[in-house]
Protein backbone atom coordinates (compact mmCIF):
# COMPACT_ATOMS: atom_id res chain seq x y z
CA UNK A 1 0.00 0.00 0.00
CA UNK A 2 1.36 3.40 -1.00
CA UNK A 3 0.99 6.29 1.44
CA UNK A 4 1.76 9.85 0.36
CA UNK A 5 3.72 11.95 2.86
CA UNK A 6 3.50 14.98 0.57
CA UNK A 7 2.79 15.55 -3.12
CA UNK A 8 6.28 14.46 -4.24
CA UNK A 9 7.12 11.72 -1.71
CA UNK A 10 5.34 8.49 -0.86
CA UNK A 11 6.25 5.43 1.19
CA UNK A 12 5.42 1.74 0.98
CA UNK A 13 6.28 -1.58 2.54
CA UNK A 14 8.50 -4.16 0.86
CA UNK A 15 8.31 -4.15 -2.92
CA UNK A 16 9.17 -6.83 -5.48
CA UNK A 17 10.88 -6.35 -8.86
CA UNK A 18 7.57 -6.64 -10.73
CA UNK A 19 6.26 -3.57 -8.88
CA UNK A 20 8.76 -1.27 -10.58
CA UNK A 21 6.88 -1.09 -13.89
CA UNK A 22 3.65 -0.48 -11.98
CA UNK A 23 5.31 2.41 -10.13
CA UNK A 24 6.56 3.92 -13.38
CA UNK A 25 3.10 3.52 -14.93
CA UNK A 26 1.64 5.28 -11.86
CA UNK A 27 3.89 8.28 -12.52
CA UNK A 28 6.74 7.74 -10.07
CA UNK A 29 10.14 8.75 -11.38
CA UNK A 30 12.44 7.61 -8.55
CA UNK A 31 12.61 4.81 -5.97
CA UNK A 32 14.57 4.81 -2.70
CA UNK A 33 15.21 1.49 -0.95
CA UNK A 34 15.61 2.03 2.81
CA UNK A 35 15.73 -1.68 3.66
CA UNK A 36 19.18 -3.19 4.32
CA UNK A 37 20.01 -6.22 2.19
CA UNK A 38 19.74 -9.49 4.10
CA UNK A 39 17.26 -8.22 6.67
CA UNK A 40 14.88 -11.02 5.67
CA UNK A 41 15.67 -14.15 3.68
CA UNK A 42 12.60 -13.64 1.48
CA UNK A 43 13.49 -10.08 0.50
CA UNK A 44 14.83 -9.33 -2.99
CA UNK A 45 18.41 -7.97 -2.91
CA UNK A 46 18.90 -4.32 -3.76
CA UNK A 47 20.90 -5.08 -6.92
CA UNK A 48 17.93 -6.95 -8.39
CA UNK A 49 15.54 -4.20 -7.34
CA UNK A 50 17.80 -1.63 -8.97
CA UNK A 51 17.92 -3.60 -12.23
CA UNK A 52 14.12 -3.78 -12.30
CA UNK A 53 13.80 -0.07 -11.51
CA UNK A 54 16.24 0.96 -14.23
CA UNK A 55 14.50 -1.35 -16.74
CA UNK A 56 11.23 0.44 -15.89
CA UNK A 57 12.85 3.86 -16.46
CA UNK A 58 13.10 4.80 -12.78
CA UNK A 59 15.99 6.35 -10.88
CA UNK A 60 17.02 4.11 -7.96
CA UNK A 61 18.87 4.81 -4.71
CA UNK A 62 19.89 2.25 -2.09
CA UNK A 63 19.87 4.10 1.25
CA UNK A 64 19.56 1.46 4.00
CA UNK A 65 18.27 2.31 7.47
CA UNK A 66 18.62 -0.15 10.34
CA UNK A 67 20.75 -1.08 13.33
CA UNK A 68 24.00 -0.70 11.37
CA UNK A 69 22.68 2.25 9.36
CA UNK A 70 21.32 4.99 11.69
CA UNK A 71 18.40 7.07 10.46
CA UNK A 72 20.16 10.33 11.31
CA UNK A 73 23.00 9.60 8.90
CA UNK A 74 20.59 8.45 6.21
CA UNK A 75 18.60 11.67 6.64
CA UNK A 76 21.61 13.77 5.62
CA UNK A 77 22.00 11.74 2.43
CA UNK A 78 18.25 11.72 1.80
CA UNK A 79 18.16 15.51 1.97
CA UNK A 80 20.71 15.61 -0.87
CA UNK A 81 18.82 12.97 -2.85
CA UNK A 82 15.54 14.86 -2.48
CA UNK A 83 17.18 17.82 -4.21
CA UNK A 84 18.67 15.65 -6.96
CA UNK A 85 16.14 12.95 -7.83
CA UNK A 86 13.27 13.41 -10.28
CA UNK A 87 9.91 13.47 -8.55
CA UNK A 88 7.63 12.00 -7.45
CA UNK A 89 9.68 9.63 -5.31
CA UNK A 90 8.58 6.39 -3.68
CA UNK A 91 10.65 5.15 -0.72
CA UNK A 92 10.21 1.70 0.76
CA UNK A 93 11.35 -0.51 3.62
CA UNK A 94 9.68 -3.44 5.37
CA UNK A 95 6.60 -1.50 6.47
CA UNK A 96 7.20 2.09 5.33
CA UNK A 97 7.93 3.31 8.87
CA UNK A 98 11.69 3.82 8.43
CA UNK A 99 11.14 5.58 5.12
CA UNK A 100 8.71 7.93 6.86
CA UNK A 101 11.10 8.57 9.77
CA UNK A 102 14.09 9.32 7.55
CA UNK A 103 12.00 11.69 5.44
CA UNK A 104 10.82 13.56 8.55
CA UNK A 105 14.41 13.88 9.79
CA UNK A 106 15.62 15.07 6.37
CA UNK A 107 12.88 17.70 6.12
CA UNK A 108 13.52 19.00 9.65
CA UNK A 109 17.29 19.20 9.08
CA UNK A 110 16.91 22.77 7.86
Amino acid sequence: MIRYIDSDYAVAGQLAPEHMKQLADAGFRSVINNRPDGEDSAQTPSAQMQAAAVAAGLQYVYLPVGAAYPAEGAAVTLKQELARLPKPILAYCRSGARSTTVYSLAKSAG
